[in-house]
């Protein structure tokens, strides 16, 4: 009983290896083809996410070329704020 069931599992494991191991040269090239695929998505993926690095690096750039002319816009308008009140108290003291 046991001798049969081994040779019934050997006879079942030959089967399964050989039907996987009967992969044809148009199966690998059509797998190959689809890899091959993937790695020029792959790889257009990458450099488009290069450039949007790139762009996003050129936008902080600007970015903070625009704060620096806010902040220095509004120094000067804070100083010209406090000669206009200074003139004004000198003009009420007279």
């Amino acid at each position: 009983m046991i001798r049969k069931f081994h040779l019934g599992a050997l006879c079942a494991i030959l089967v399964i290896a050989t039907g996987c191991a009967t992969i044809s040269a148009d199966d690998l090239a059509a797998v190959r083809s689809v890899a091959e695929s993937a790695q020029s998505a792959a790889n257009d993926a990458a450099r488009q996410a290069g450039e949007a690095r790139q762009m996003a690096s050129g936008a902080q750039s600007t970015a903070n070329q625009a704060l620096t002319a806010a902040n220095a816009a509004q120094a000067c308008c804070d100083a010209t704020n406090e000669r206009v009140d200074r003139m004004f108290e000198a003009s009420q003291t007279k």
